[in-house]
């Protein structure tokens, strides 16, 4: 199904370019407002990371929600898995978040959540963009909405998390260091983990607007891994900006990914027998997690890119683990969309239940090298780009056999061709990630 506006993970841009202004978030309030108003008790949440643009997108956004008649509630800046909690357990119709994730500060998006606290399917999308194309027709005085500040809500969440390990469970002694990427998680996370009785260290936690995922978070590992060894902690935790995604980093300062993140997960849970099935990852999930289930016999299918698709062949597998190696992972007898915090506990519950360190739990699963490499589409077409480049790309790939395992996909958040290669030798992945990357911005 075409959209015009709707991406792999809700709506995103550039703020100050289509269709991130404030004239456009008018519009989609009043729109969401139209198509959602009479679920639920009629209020929609709205929520926001650390974003200096999220003032004017969320005042947009209000003035469109209450011109169509729905109620507001404003619950600043939270993690976009607190909106979707909040929403279901406010009864409210629906939940609105205001962030591009992981991107730097210049971009912003927004992500809706049906009353159930779920990601909008696709009917519900395009019936948004249908309305989108109407006329913004204004309620009467009447039947304008009002709006008013959840209170409390970090302490709401907080308790949330804390519920989703067992009774008693405890950590202490235990010390890591938590990056919150100047995001949403930076009033929460610290809050979950010292009431759990560990001890951190905090870093990422200063936002200013303008500083959200800069050199820090998920998608900075790095600097986790330094600051970890730096203070001797036993481990360290890192989320992106608006805490739906989280990465580890082990005492020896090695990054754990997302895909080792989903091994340890499945671990616990076989031991609790919590499992409930198999896990889902998607095709870019390394070979290494799908041969550690093997030898612990669990059933793995891989998805299309994108939380939406591990969803999706979760429920129709009737399973509730999966995720994506980004840390996107889902813990669906849990919360209903990918929740960094919560899954974060999921696996410190297997370590301190085991008495072994990060170190030596993620080594039972051996990870292939895999290089990704981004390329930048300089406003062209992924479709046109990637036909202009098919008959040279179809030989290059003929040539390497099964040897290696390619995946070339547009970005769903991004203008970029992401290029990533797999295979048994490093130096063999790299230099066939760059060679197909440098065919491709030839194309460009």
């Amino acid at each position: 199904m075409s959209k015009a506006y709707f991406g792999t993970d809700g709506i995103r841009g550039t703020v100050g370019r289509s269709p991130m202004t404030a004239e456009f978030c008018l519009r989609l309030g009043w729109t969401i407002g139209k198509v959602f108003a009479h679920r639920g008790n009629g209020q929609v949440l709205v929520g926001k990371d650390t974003r200096v643009s999220g003032y004017m997108l969320e005042s947009a956004l209000e003035s469109g929600l209450l011109s169509a008649g729905a109620d507001v509630g404003l619950t600043g800046p939270v993690p976009t898995p607190a909106v979707a909690y909040l929403t279901r357990t406010l009864r409210a119709a629906a939940g609105i978040v205001i962030s591009a994730s992981h991107n730097p500060y210049h971009d912003n998006g927004i992500k809706i959540f049906d009353r159930s606290g779920n990601k909008l399917d696709d009917e519900l999308e395009a019936e948004i963009e249908k309305q989108l194309a109407l006329e913004m027709t204004p309620a009467a005085s009447d039947d304008l909405g009002k709006a008013v500040r959840i209170g409390d809500v970090a302490g709401r969440y907080i308790e949330f998390c804390k519920g989703t390990v067992p009774r008693g469970f405890r950590m202490q002694g235990l010390h890591m260091v938590v990056d919150c990427a100047h995001g949403a998680t930076y009033h929460v996370a610290p809050g979950v983990f010292e009431e759990l009785g560990a001890r951190i260290t905090l870093i990422g936690a200063s936002p200013d607007g303008f500083n959200i995922n800069q050199n820090q978070g998920s998608s900075h590992p790095e600097q986790l891994a330094k600051q970890v060894a730096a203070v001797g902690a036993d481990l360290g935790i890192a989320f992106d900006g608006d805490g739906d995604r989280v990465v580890m980093a082990d005492h020896k300062g090695e990054i754990v990914d997302g895909d080792e993140l989903l091994y340890l997960i499945a671990m616990q849970r076989q031991r609790q027998g919590s499992l409930g099935g198999g896990v889902v990852g998607t095709v870019l999930s390394n070979a290494g997690l799908e041969h550690g289930l093997q030898r612990l016999q669990v059933p793995f299918l891989r998805s299309k890119v994108g939380d939406r698709y591990v969803l999706e062949l979760l429920r129709q597998k009737n399973w509730v683990l999966g995720g994506e190696p980004s840390g996107h992972i889902l813990c669906l007898d849990l919360a209903h969309t990918g929740d960094g915090i919560v899954a974060a506990l999921q696996a410190l519950v297997l370590i301190v239940e085991s008495g072994k360190t990060l170190h030596e739990l993620k080594n039972g699963m051996s990870k292939l090298p895999q290089v990704s490499v981004n390329v930048d589409l300089n406003g062209a077409s992924s479709t046109e780009v990637l036909d202009q480049a098919s008959a040279v790309l179809e030989g290059k790939t003929q040539a390497l056999g099964d040897r290696f395992r390619i995946l070339i996909r547009p970005s769903g958040t991004e203008p970029l061709l992401r290029v990533t290669v797999e295979g048994e030798d490093s130096l063999e992945v790299t230099g066939i990630a760059n060679d197909i990357a440098e065919t491709i911005k030839q194309a460009v």
